[in-house]
């Protein structure tokens, strides 16, 4: 099948993990694809295993946005879907979270999305069209403690989310967000379970028993990326096992 044919995505923190499968995913049904990220190395060399263009872009600049958003409209003249999956994972409770950590982890989980929403959004509006992903966590749904900068980050990414299919929906722009549980990423092997080797015991209360591979969240973000998903947005979609309740 080819769901994104004649679509052109820019896929943020695109290197590796959650944000590299998308991007296979992504090209393999058929769209241009722009990996994004700090990561150079590994952002290029999947970007040259899959075909794709890569740009280093660090998501807490507007100027680095202008730069990706520049490149990619003139090398592409549109811009039809966003995935904001660049994200940082930092274990802290809220006592122990220093001024900086906290900084640095809003400025990437939260103004890195709010950056790129704002960036994408005049050439999707003059277009009258555009699908934006905005990937949260579970932790974006519920209290988690142990990581309340973390935690903050994702709860907004989801307010934001909200916001923004409210302000563009009448330009035809859908905007929703994707709320990750247990995911095997290099991510989670910084959370609190896998440090405190607890991993089997979280697990425990996923009813489906397990964690999912990155492949799985990969195809909700095509889903909603996709036309099929044409009358979904301002929504909040898990891949959790049955974790959230």
């Amino acid at each position: 099948m080819a769901r994104l044919a004649g679509k052109v995505a820019i896929i943020t923190g695109g290197a590796r993990g959650q944000g590299a499968d998308e991007a296979r995913l992504f090209r393999a049904e058929g769209a241009e694809v722009i990996v994004t990220d700090v990561l150079e190395a590994e952002g290029r060399a999947l970007a040259a295993e899959i075909g794709a263009t890569f740009i280093a872009h660090d998501v807490t600049s507007a100027a680095g946005w202008k730069s990706a958003v520049d490149a990619t409209l003139a090398q592409h003249g549109r811009i039809d879907v966003l995935v904001n999956n660049a994200g940082i994972f930092k274990l802290g409770r809220m006592l122990d979270t220093t001024d900086d950590d906290y900084d640095r982890v809003i400025d990437v989980n939260q103004k890195g999305v709010f950056l790129g929403m704002r960036a994408v959004a005049p050439a999707m509006c003059e277009a009258k069209r555009g699908a934006i992903v905005n990937i949260s966590s579970l932790a974006g749904l519920e209290g988690v403690s142990g990581a309340f900068a973390y935690t903050t980050s994702k709860w907004a990414v989801r307010g934001m989310t909200k916001a923004a299919a409210q302000e563009l929906g009448r330009f035809g722009i859908r905007v929703n967000s994707v709320h990750p549980g247990f995911i095997d990423t290099v991510m989670l092997s910084q959370t609190q379970a896998a440090v405190a080797g607890k991993m089997d015991k979280a697990l425990k209360l996923v009813p489906m028993g397990r964690m999912a591979t990155a492949m799985e969240v990969a195809n909700l973000v095509l889903f909603l990326a996709s036309d099929e998903s044409s009358y979904c947005s301002g929504g909040e979609y898990t891949v959790d096992g049955g974790l959230h309740r």
